[in-house]
């Protein structure tokens, strides 16, 4: 039971990209067509938080649910490894409607039809997984 904090964390907050329609498909469309601010806004809000979220670990040097320290290592810096991976990263967003997290989301809401695209994703990292030692990093 200690990991169910976690585990109704995560139905809140599928409830609340459920409300704020972050999960529509026709939200994610009118984003890649350049017709709403209302995904970029939920974007932004996002890495803001994460971004001030990660601070606040660093300074305070808190622990994680097992009191072990929280590291976060550097990474070396890049450029063509970020630009290959977001475009496919964002074709693939465009080309089903919607990014990994609300996969899960839109299963529990009962849309069926989105396990095909949690099949093809599974698919694609575990493609990945036995290709990542041959592709520049």
């Amino acid at each position: 039971m200690k990991l169910a904090r976690f585990f109704l964390t995560g139905i809140f907050f599928g409830i609340v990209l459920t409300k704020a329609e972050a999960v529509s498909w026709y939200r994610i469309y009118e984003m890649f067509q350049f017709q709403s601010f209302h995904m970029y806004g939920i974007i932004g809000t996002a890495l803001f938080t994460g971004v001030l979220g990660l601070q606040l670990m660093k300074k305070y040097k808190l622990k994680d649910f097992s009191g072990l320290p929280i590291t976060i290592i550097d990474k070396e810096r890049g450029f063509w490894r970020y630009i290959i991976g977001g475009t496919i990263f964002g074709l693939g967003w465009a080309l089903v409607g919607c990014c990994p997290g609300p996969i899960y989301i839109l299963l529990g809401t009962g849309t069926y039809a989105i396990v095909v695209v949690f099949i093809g994703a599974l698919l694609g990292t575990y493609i990945y997984g036995l290709l990542k030692d041959y592709l520049p990093h």
